[in-house]
């Protein structure tokens, strides 16, 4: 989807939403994920170059949203791939911080640079727009950034029907997260796409310190006594409530603010 189109969708969708409730001080409403696709060569040195000076720098320099997370794949369906992860208190937040990149010099210098050239910046590219679930947490600070850049788990998990995707969003709310916690799984994301591809399903993002944390915690999670009988409960409720998983497997890029 071009970025013109998903951004005027998304100020459709914000208009709409004008009378919802504001999400609580610090717990984000919406994500917006961006996922660059590139190849072997100098993209990857060429993104790196436009997030920091364009994207990241505007953040700090206009006060607006800018990138919560720069995460470079490790094991991806496309690979190399760098995604982008924007928190948003309001969909009005995401089209005004539009509106001042657009009219910002610095801006769109660092856009032009990136794209000039025989080689374009990327291969594609694509947006999807995530709904924070209710059981989101607040970005707490001591979870957000680490001296040595740890290991981001994406998970898509796709549901039958809407049914059974909020059947999925229960079962979270109730039992699993603790069971997560326990084991040592603790996702910064919880949401469901929005606008984008593969709904409806739920999409969460988990730091690890490295590869064999992560092994470590999902293979207690999966031995967990309280986790079979609820899965199996869950099953019997609602049948196979996440029938697809995707998963991809990232390293936080040197620069992201959350790492």
């Amino acid at each position: 989807m071009q970025r013109r189109s998903f951004l005027e969708m998304a100020g459709a969708l914000s208009a709409g939403a004008s009378g919802a409730a504001a999400a609580p001080a610090g717990v984000p409403k919406y994500f917006l994920l961006e996922q660059y696709f590139l190849k072997n060569g100098t993209q990857g040195a060429r993104i790196a170059a436009y997030l920091q000076a364009g994207p990241l720098e505007a953040a700090r320099r206009l006060k607006i949203p800018g990138p919560l997370a720069v995460l470079e794949a490790l094991v991806a369906p496309h690979m190399p791939q760098v995604a982008c992860v924007t928190a948003f208190t309001s969909l009005e937040e995401m089209n005004e911080m539009r509106k001042k990149r657009a009219g910002d010099e610095k801006f769109q210098a660092a856009l032009a640079e990136w794209e000039k050239g025989e080689e374009a910046p990327y291969e594609h590219y694509s947006e999807v727009l995530l709904e924070a679930a209710a059981y989101q947490p607040p970005l707490i600070q001591d979870l957000m950034y680490r001296e040595q850049p740890r290991v981001f788990e994406l998970r898509v998990y796709h549901s039958p029907t809407e049914r059974q995707l909020k059947l999925l969003h229960e079962r979270f709310a109730g039992p699993e997260i603790q069971i997560f916690h326990r084991c040592g799984i603790r996702p910064v994301l919880y949401s469901s796409t929005l606008i984008g591809p593969q709904k409806p399903n739920l999409v969460y993002l988990t730091p690890f310190d490295n590869l064999a944390a992560r092994e470590k915690a999902w293979a207690a999670f999966g031995a967990d006594p309280e986790w079979v009988k609820v899965r199996s409960e869950s099953i019997a409720k609602g049948g196979q409530i996440s029938s697809v998983s995707q998963i991809s497997l990232y390293k936080a890029a040197a620069y992201s603010p959350l790492r």
